[in-house]
């Protein structure tokens, strides 16, 4: 059996005629996963205790969406850019990400999920790059007009890191869709990637099983450009790997 891949989704406001939020997640996720050879599901946030939604998965997608509320790392005010907060949403993928690590799944971030993973383990994030950093390079490449699955900018990886194993590479062609990014790196993670002016594009944990996060989005991107379906192989193989190492102890 295949490794099962839990995709955290967005949710969002449903019709006037039925109220009520509903799930949305961009099919570019599940598609990505099952051309890497895993099981997608879809993980309906609970309020509650998250353990038997991790009984069920073998490794965590954490997807992108809308701003974590800034006190979840310590940011009393408000910039006036940030959007889509999701207090259910926030608790859930916190627990899930502590979850996960404590269980030693793999874990793949992307965009609003690579800063989950700074937040979950005590990092900070820049609420608004063009305000608080300062920049000439354009995150949100919708505002230059580039299609979604075409790159922006490059990212440098670190040689010899993760980014650099799973993409075989130094030098990378990415997209970009943010103006939130890692500004003060949690204790238990790294910075493995940068965009020319500094922001932190990639992270991982030196001390988990597997985990990764990416700022950009290799969902969009992996059907024209086939190098970006390799971090979905990589959590692929290491959740396989990580059903290996369950079921043999058992």
């Amino acid at each position: 059996m295949t490794p099962i891949i839990g995709i955290t989704p967005s949710l969002v406001p449903g019709p006037a005629d039925r109220p009520g939020r509903r799930l949305s997640l961009a099919a570019d996720y599940v598609q990505a996963v099952a051309a890497a050879g895993g099981t997608p599901i879809v993980l309906a946030p609970v309020d509650g205790p998250v353990d038997r939604l991790l009984d069920v998965i073998d490794g965590l997608l954490l997807s992108g969406g809308g701003d974590i509320r800034p006190d979840r790392f310590g940011d009393q005010e408000v910039h006036p850019t940030v959007e889509g907060i999701d207090d259910l949403r926030d608790t859930f993928e916190l627990a899930l990400v502590e979850g996960a690590m404590r269980r030693g799944l793999p874990i793949l971030g992307i965009c609003r999920g690579c800063q989950v993973l700074n937040v979950a383990l005590g990092g900070t994030l820049i609420q608004d790059i063009p305000d608080q950093h300062g920049t000439a390079i354009a995150h949100r490449q919708s505002d230059q007009n580039i299609p979604p699955s075409e790159p922006s900018h490059t990212v440098a990886a670190e040689p010899g890191s993760l980014l650099d194993t799973v993409y075989g590479a130094t030098d990378l062609q990415v997209n970009s869709f943010h103006h939130q990014s890692v500004r003060d790196i949690a204790p238990r993670l790294q910075v493995i990637g940068r965009a020319p002016d500094g922001i932190v594009e990639a992270v991982w944990c030196p001390d988990a099983a597997w985990v990764l996060g990416l700022q950009w989005h290799p969902e969009l991107m992996f059907q024209a450009h086939p190098e970006h379906l390799r971090p979905f192989q990589a959590l692929v193989a290491a959740a396989t790997g990580a059903r290996q190492a369950t079921a043999a102890a058992d």
